[in-house]
């Protein structure tokens, strides 16, 4: 597996961040409520009992010491009686318990004092005068039971417990503490376990050392509903001082800039997978150049899914995949106007059964040289790579090749496979475009550039 880079997971756990807060407040909301309204408030109660044998004739210092050595080793068997059934049904029938002496036995607990002959007896129950009757019976009743089984003379009640004035499970501190550390813990594992196995591609990884391609643009994530309604996705159109309008002017601008020798006429624009937004930055770069005053033919070369026909609502009888049947000279016969000034289009047409052999053939060689001939730009809409031959095809027959993938959902390695599918057929890639990314907008970005003025 890579190597994490604390960074990256720092800024990837960012988008986790409202996940964080809402787990914590809702542990929190449930534990508050639990301690507060259901759980059931319990006082505990404490007495200790020393025991000690008589000297039997022995001096009074070798006698303490004797008395205070045999309690000590007798102590886990004085434990033991206190809790025995003998001590407990006494005490259950002397104070009229409506308990079992196994019931009485979980609320009980009996330890030694380190190196003492002391006895603690701790008493849980719901009643805080309850639990101090009940200590204080169990110490009178383990004194009379020892003294008859032992015949042990001295053993004395220490401390007379008494009845507590706070229950002993207030723990609602600690609660919301450990609620707050848990729910925290769990949510940061969980983003970490997903950064960790995380194969897709990122805007912060170094595209250029991992990948040796060029991030050409980024093209913020767009409003895609609107009032329940599909957005009309010709942006650069509809509102072309939005920031997603410029992020596609800058795109258009680092595409020129590419070509060095500025005979940058044929683009093709293509990604690893379906969904990636290949038709949206193509349609958008296709409008972009049209509004620089370059007259702009857009093809789309998608003959299994095209879908340019439909963003610009406009009929698909005829289109590419008719015009490569026919006489390619005759191409405009199927060029359509858009409503974008300086803007025209070629369909994809019919759906054919053979779309790579008709975009491998001489004829679309041939038309694509013809076309350079008639416009400043023709942009080619292609079909994702993956797994398909036909924008591999393309990619060698134009002048740049733009991969468009969309982060946190193209995997690393498609985008490898594709990078190696491109480079074999000797494909100039112009560099990757990150389509709907979730990076905040500059603070040069005004709520102007918001709006919707043209």
């Amino acid at each position: 597996m890579e190597e994490i880079n604390i960074r990256d997971f720092l800024s990837y756990l960012k988008h986790y961040l409202f996940a964080l807060v809402t787990v914590v407040v809702f542990a929190v909301g449930v534990v508050a409520i639990y301690d507060t309204a259901f759980k059931k408030p319990v006082y505990q109660a404490q007495t200790t009992v020393v025991i000690a044998k008589s000297s039997d004739g022995m001096s009074d210092n070798a006698a303490s010491l004797n008395e205070v050595n045999a309690s000590q080793k007798l102590a886990t068997t004085y434990s033991e009686i206190a809790k025995s059934e003998l001590v407990l049904n006494q005490v259950i029938s002397n104070l009229n318990l409506q308990s079992s002496a196994g019931e009485l036995s979980k609320n009980l607990s009996v330890k030694p004092v380190d190196n003492t002959a002391i006895l603690s007896i701790t008493v849980k129950d719901l009643s805080a005068k309850q639990s101090a009757i009940i200590a204080n019976e169990i110490a009178k009743v383990f004194a009379a039971e020892v003294t008859e089984i032992y015949k042990v003379e001295n053993v004395t009640q220490l401390s007379v417990a008494v009845a507590p004035n706070n229950p002993s499970n207030n723990t609602l501190t600690r609660d919301l503490v450990l609620a707050v550390v848990i729910a925290a813990a769990l949510v940061v594992t969980f983003a970490f376990l997903r950064f960790y196995f995380d194969d897709t591609v990122k805007d912060n990884d170094d595209i250029e050392k991992t990948f040796g391609l060029t991030v050409t643009g980024h093209i913020l994530r767009g409003e895609s509903r609107k009032n329940g309604r599909a957005v009309n996705e010709l942006i650069v159109e509809r509102s072309p001082k939005s920031i997603v309008s410029e992020n596609v002017k800058s795109l258009r601008t680092n595409l020129q800039f590419t070509a060095v020798d500025g005979d940058l006429k044929t683009i093709l624009v293509t990604s690893t997978n379906a969904s990636e937004g290949k038709s949206f930055v193509s349609a958008n770069l296709a409008i972009s150049f049209a509004q620089a005053d370059k007259r702009v033919l857009l093809v789309d070369c998608d003959l299994r899914k095209g879908r340019l026909h439909r963003m610009f609502d406009i009929p698909n009888t005829s289109g590419l995949s008719n015009l490569l049947a026919a006489d390619v000279k005759k191409f405009g016969d199927y060029i359509r106007k858009t409503k974008t000034k300086n803007l025209e289009l070629i369909t994809c047409g019919t759906y054919p059964p053979n779309p790579s052999e008709l975009l491998a053939s001489k004829k679309n060689a041939k038309l694509i040289a013809i076309l350079r001939d008639f416009y400043d730009v023709v942009i080619f809409d292609g079909a994702p790579v993956g797994g398909l031959a036909d924008s591999v095809i393309l990619s060698s027959l134009v002048d740049e090749t733009l991969i468009v993938v969309r982060e946190g959902v193209t995997s690393k390695n498609d985008l490898i496979a594709v990078r190696d599918s491109l480079n074999k057929v000797g494909a100039k890639v112009a560099g990757l475009v990150f389509n709907m990314t979730n990076r905040k907008a500059t603070r040069y970005y005004n709520n102007y550039y918001y709006g919707d003025k043209k």
